[in-house]
């Protein structure tokens, strides 16, 4: 196996993870925003991440990672989506973002659900740092063997 790639993996998994760190904490930041530039309360995001390349089987991901080198090369973020659940809504008629009736609308944004996507992406980031730290490892230990 050629540890070149298992950096470039790696290295495409942490970038993703971290893109994935911003977007919840935009989602965190923003949990209570009734106003955004776009109008309206603010709606909550998630990434799309995806195989790079597309259509990889696992036992061809089995077999690449075994000195094919047509394997996959890491995973890489595709979309910012935006949730489409409902929106919250309380009665608030003194609030200056409420309806005609009264009511206001926040977020979509679930703090507790938010706290679990941000401790998942960062014990994935974690697990890639060892994997690059190992994978440095195993490159001196090839290097010191070589002299």
């Amino acid at each position: 196996m050629n540890i070149d790639r298992v950096f470039a993996v790696v290295g495409s998994a942490l970038d993703a993870q971290r893109q994935r760190l911003n977007i919840i904490a935009s989602n965190l930041a923003n949990a209570e925003s009734t106003r955004t530039p776009e109008g309206g309360p603010y709606i909550r995001r998630d990434v799309v991440f995806q195989a790079s390349p597309a259509g990889q089987e696992f036992s061809n991901v089995f077999a690449n990672a075994f000195g094919d080198q047509s394997g996959p090369s890491g995973v890489r973020v595709t979309d910012v989506i935006q949730d489409d659940r409902p929106l919250r809504t309380v009665y608030d008629p003194s609030h200056p973002d409420a309806d005609d009736q009264g009511y206001l609308h926040l977020p979509n944004v679930n703090p507790i659900e938010e706290m679990v996507n941000l401790m998942s992406a960062t014990r994935a980031y974690e697990a890639n740092l060892a994997v690059m730290e190992t994978g440095k490892t195993m490159t001196l230990r090839a290097l010191e063997m070589s002299r």
